[in-house]
């Protein structure tokens, strides 16, 4: 079997990964290209033992352990610790992210970090510590389904954060973003008058940052490769571990907006 048979359906969501841990698409891209070189030039390296995706991720973990810093832009180096943390994620959101957001069970995340099950367990632990200290913020849901914009709104309330509203089309959530700017962002990417959520977060953006939670039964619309893909994308129906998880990292690699939008 071919590189391309054996790893290519799990690059989109390694891709996924990657900016998960950094925190920017450029930084986790520059992780992957890295790695599939060496993977192109010595495909022995990769562990024949294990299941093609979990290989692919441990090998992933190899090469991320060994470049460090190195891939990172001379221009971020010795910049601000929010920076610094975007290219060393520490190793316990590795763990988190690894089994809340890619779904690995703890014992094969252990075989990934090359750690022990007991240790795994502990960093998930420390994770969700962090998690719950994260600053509370106000955060807009985008979702025109009731029922899953309800169970959204009680998971983000749950985690200490505020809820400023429902869109539920392209108009309303672009409105509302106007009218009470938010720290975070869940979107869903099909809406009730079949308008885009997409296309309402590319409006958004154009005029405020604020980090954007996709959440969507279509996630192949956005793992492409085609296109600039979004750093946080969970596929329904959502485990809310998983969505967690996000909210967590999204926060923490925006810790000045979600203050701003606090207030």
């Amino acid at each position: 079997m071919s590189l391309v048979e054996q790893f290519g359906p799990h690059l989109p969501y390694l891709r996924r990964y990657a900016r998960a841990l950094t925190g920017s698409q450029e930084s986790g891209d520059s992780y992957i290209r890295a790695s599939l070189t060496a993977l192109a030039e010595d495909p022995t390296q990769v562990s024949s033992d294990l299941p093609p995706r979990q290989a692919l991720y441990r090998f992933f973990h190899v090469i991320w352990g060994s470049t460090g810093a190195r891939l990172e832009r001379a221009d971020d180096a010795g910049t601000s610790p929010e920076k610094r943390l975007q290219a060393l994620a520490p190793i316990e959101r590795q763990a988190f992210l690894l089994t809340a957001l890619e779904g690995f069970q703890v014992s094969e995340a252990a075989t990934i970090l090359g750690k022990t099950v007991q240790q795994v367990e502990e960093l998930i632990s420390k994770a969700h510590a962090d998690i719950e200290a994260t600053l509370s913020t106000k955060v807009l849901i985008i979702e025109d389904e009731p029922v899953i914009a309800a169970d959204l709104e009680s998971l983000v309330e749950e985690l200490g954060h505020d809820v400023t509203g429902n869109a539920t089309t392209h108009t309303e959530a672009v409105a509302m973003a106007r009218a009470n700017p938010p720290g975070l962002i869940l979107c869903d990417i099909q809406l009730a008058d079949n308008s885009s959520g997409i296309d309402a977060a590319h409006e958004i953006l154009e005029e405020m940052d604020v980090p954007i939670i996709f959440i969507t039964a279509f996630p192949e619309r956005l793992l492409t490769g085609e296109r600039p893909e979004p750093t946080y994308l969970i596929p329904k129906p959502f485990q809310e571990n998983t969505v967690k998880a996000a909210i967590g990292q999204a926060l923490f690699f925006h810790p000045s907006d979600s203050k701003v939008a606090a207030q």
